[in-house]
C-alpha cells in the first residue's frame, strides 16, 4: 500500500466512514457524506482531508464525485440506499 493511499484511508477512518461495496462508495451517515472510489483514488490526501473537514449542508447528502453533475435520479437512490 503507497503511502498516500494509506494515509487516504486513515483520513476515512478516523472521520467514520465505511465502505459500500456495492455502490462503491464511502459514506458517513453523521456527516451526511459520501465520496466515490474514483474521488478519492484521484485526489490528493489533503483534497480529501478539506472535504472530510468542510461542514455538511444540513438540508441533505453531499456527494464527491470526479463528475460533479450527478443526475438527480442517481442521488435519490444513494440518498435512499443510505439512508
Amino acid at each position: 500500500m503507497t503511502t498516500a493511499v494509506a494515509t487516504k484511508k486513515a483520513i476515512l477512518d478516523n472521520a467514520g466512514y465505511a465502505y459500500d461495496f456495492y455502490h462503491m462508495l464511502y459514506f458517513n451517515r453523521d456527516a451526511r457524506k459520501a465520496f466515490s472510489v474514483e474521488f478519492v483514488d484521484d485526489h490528493d490526501p489533503e483534497e480529501l482531508e478539506k472535504r472530510v473537514q468542510e461542514p455538511s449542508d444540513a438540508t441533505g447528502w453531499q456527494f464527491y464525485f470526479n463528475n460533479p453533475a450527478v443526475p438527480e435520479s442517481v442521488r435519490r437512490k444513494l440518498e435512499s440506499a443510505l439512508a
